[in-house]
């Protein structure tokens, strides 16, 4: 199986070929063509099988595309979100150039950004302060639910969802299924298709993983609310959405002791 056959465009498969990558790990092989034909999506499955670019990659087919227009993805900490934005801006490059204006860390975040990524927190805060509009979603991803239980952040997130529209796509990721998320993921999706990855798996590593230890080292810096600069400028180095350069919106929350939330 390879990547053109799971149905991803040229420009991405371009992308993929020179970045390294041979073939689709498991999870990808189930999940893009999926996401490709619009489908409510309950992916359980392993950590470091390649889930981000199960999602990362269709996606940026249907974005640039035109077939959606607002993408939100929500991760359990800043780490995940600094690696899916990173992911996302090098496997746009081959898609069409324009040169959007990036806008700069004192300007409003509006709803011209096509992907917005982050921590329910910080989306509930940014959303309540009409910084950005989240009632325009077309596609939601939650990555990954349990995760964000792990990190306390499941009544955040149902704030969020509330703010959502009833009417779009979703795809939810967990490493394992929990009695303590059930409620929220039926809040979420409509008659999904479910994809299970055995854990046997866990180490089917792509090459995206293998040359993501770069932007582990992120993982130690600590962000209150901030745009992701360098990710933006991976970007607007490849490539934009839609005319412009999405922003990409990243928290690690620091509480008085100086340990992460």
């Amino acid at each position: 199986m390879n990547f053109k056959e799971l149905g991803l465009s040229e420009q991405t498969i371009k992308a993929i070929d020179e970045y390294g990558i041979n073939e689709p790990t498991t999870v990808q092989i189930d999940v893009i063509p999926a996401i490709l034909q619009g489908r409510d999506i309950f992916t359980i499955a392993p950590t470091r099988c390649g889930k981000t670019m199960s999602y990362v990659l269709p996606l940026l087919d249907i974005i640039n595309a035109k077939k959606a227009k607002n993408i939100l993805i929500i991760t359990a900490n800043s780490q995940m979100a600094v690696n899916t934005s990173d992911c996302l801006a090098i496997f746009n490059k081959y898609h069409e150039i324009n040169g959007a204006a990036i806008k700069n860390s004192e300007e409003d975040i509006t709803n011209e950004a096509n992907v917005i990524i982050g921590a329910p927190d910080l989306l509930l805060d940014v959303a309540q302060n009409a910084r950005v509009d989240l009632s325009k979603v077309d596609i939601l991803v939650v990555d990954d639910i349990n995760l964000i239980k792990k990190n306390k952040q499941l009544n955040n997130l149902e704030k969020v969802l509330d703010i959502l529209p009833s009417e779009k796509q979703n795809i939810v990721y967990t490493n394992r299924r929990s009695k303590e998320t059930q409620d929220i993921l039926e809040k979420i999706l409509k008659t999904p298709e479910e994809i299970k990855v055995d854990k046997a798996k866990e180490q089917e590593v792509d090459a995206s993983s293998t040359k993501s230890t770069e932007y582990e080292k992120k993982s130690k810096q600590h962000y209150t609310v901030v745009l992701d600069k360098e990710a933006v400028d991976i970007a607007k180095k490849y490539n934009s959405f839609e005319g412009r350069t999405p922003t990409f919106i990243l928290i690690k929350g620091v509480i008085a002791d100086g340990e992460e939330k």
